[in-house]
């Protein structure tokens, strides 16, 4: 697997590498035909001058390369969110809230990244720029055909994959930076939204946005969050037997591929081999989340409500697949929101009791591997039948993609992805969660099953 930035910052540190020879590392990386795509701008000047800045390898980033997924504000720049609708948007006076503390620790930001138009999609695709291929971070190049990389952090999760930025800022509303993780080898973390500020990001759900980071190992994913979230994590020398864990039955491991179902099975097989309490639960609260959530949910209100008037104006321009899911808001009255929002209280309450026994629950990320590219490319308009075709196979991809991931968002929980998968297979994301506030547990769990995972 690509170092990560927890062992390269300690190679600085012992003066076997620098931050100026690291850069040129990642600047190489994401030059490179396997990083095709994934950045839709690049200033390797600016991130070269910073990585060369004296006492840079002394602050938490070391000087190291970041990405930005092209939702979030940087200083002097437009912030486009993936849509040629913001192309001439004017230029942010402001980093935002996420930008400026990652500049702060001493990150080397090499340039945005590729991403779902407004990230709304967990599938990666978006007709106005080319798709990134995904990556696998563990084993190299994926076999096979060129496959989709997940979404909306796209870009995010090739430039990690690849050896690009060490750190890929991204957000995650129903799993935008779990997918890609998954799809990608590479680990994802989603927070609790509230503990980072969202402030200077284009919103999809004010509701259900997470800024997050997606990363090499769960060593970094811990640094990431530390930094994002202006917070110490609490480390626990607890073993993985000293956990309790479960795993839900209900929905999370329905109509999993045989890759998927291999790589879980064998995946808790060897976590309990380490030591690990794993119970079996059925959960059938997870189930009536779809159901709540039916008609679009906060993502289709809260979007519409942002959207309406660039939709009065440049709705042609949109995203077709995107266009339709933000006006499916349109229908959604006051008194339905707030009946949305009675909804979820109510459902969080009967979640957050049926778990609160557990210290995290394991699923699969994503329960099919990442789909091809040809399968769900955008229409063209050269062969209406395979248009529509493709428009059904994203349809249901995208609906697979985020049904694991997107009730932790709905219950504001949190999720860890981290790599389960072998040589010689796609990509499989193991999926540690838990509800609001329970970040800490979830990452140290994170960490001694990834321990394990990498034992022979």
């Amino acid at each position: 697997m690509t170092q990560d930035l927890g062992t390269t910052r300690r190679l600085i540190q012992a003066g076997r590498t620098s931050a100026t020879d690291e850069i040129e590392r990642c600047i190489a990386a994401a030059q490179s035909d396997a990083c095709a795509h994934a950045f839709t701008r690049t200033d390797f000047a600016t991130a070269r001058q910073r990585a060369s800045q004296p006492g840079a390898q002394h602050l938490p980033l070391a000087g190291l390369a970041v990405s930005i997924k092209d939702l979030f504000d940087v200083r002097g720049q437009p912030t486009a969110a993936g849509s040629v609708v913001l192309a001439d948007a004017p230029a942010a006076a402001h980093d935002c809230a996420a930008v400026a503390r990652l500049r702060a620790a001493g990150a080397s930001i090499l340039g945005r990244t590729h991403m779902v138009e407004f990230a709304f999609s967990g599938v990666g695709t978006n007709p106005h720029f080319s798709t990134p291929v995904a990556w696998d971070a563990r084993f190299g190049t994926l076999p096979g055909p060129a496959r989709v990389p997940g979404g909306s952090s796209s870009g995010a999760g090739v430039s990690v994959a690849t050896g690009a930025a060490f750190i890929g800022l991204g957000s995650d509303t129903g799993g935008s930076i779990r997918i890609p993780a998954a799809l990608n080898g590479i680990v994802g973390f989603k927070s609790t939204a509230r503990l980072v500020p969202a402030s200077g990001v284009v919103p999809l759900s004010r509701t259900l946005d997470t800024v997050g980071a997606l990363t090499r190992s769960v060593s970094d994913a811990i640094v990431a969050h530390e930094i994002l979230a202006a917070r110490r994590v609490t480390r626990s020398p607890a073993p993985l037997s000293a956990w309790r864990l479960a795993v839900p039955q209900t929905l999370f491991l329905e109509g999993m591929d045989a890759t998927v179902a291999q790589a879980f099975a064998r995946t808790l097989q060897t976590l309990r081999s380490a030591g690990a309490h794993i119970e079996e639960i059925t959960l059938p609260e997870v189930a009536e989340a779809l159901q709540i959530n039916a008609t679009g949910g906060f993502s289709a209100a809260e979007s519409y409500a942002w959207h309406r008037h660039l939709l009065a104006q440049h709705g042609h321009r949109y995203d077709p697949r995107v266009r339709s899911r933000i006006e499916r808001g349109a229908a959604m009255s006051a008194a339905d929101y707030i009946d949305l929002l009675d909804a979820r209280q109510r459902w969080s309450e009967r979640m957050q009791a049926a778990i609160d026994g557990f210290d995290a629950l394991l699923s699969p990320t994503v329960p099919i591997v990442a789909p091809t590219i040809a399968s769900v490319a955008p229409a063209d308009g050269q062969d209406p039948a395979q248009d529509a075709a493709r428009d059904t196979a994203f349809a249901q991809a995208n609906s697979l993609l985020l049904r694991n991931t997107s009730p932790i968002n709905f219950l504001d929980g949190c999720g860890l992805s981290l790599p389960c998968h072998q040589a010689g297979e796609l990509p499989v994301g193991l999926m540690v969660w838990h509800g609001p506030l329970r970040d800490d547990a979830v990452l140290n769990i994170s960490l001694r099953a990834e321990a394990a995972l990498a034992m022979p």
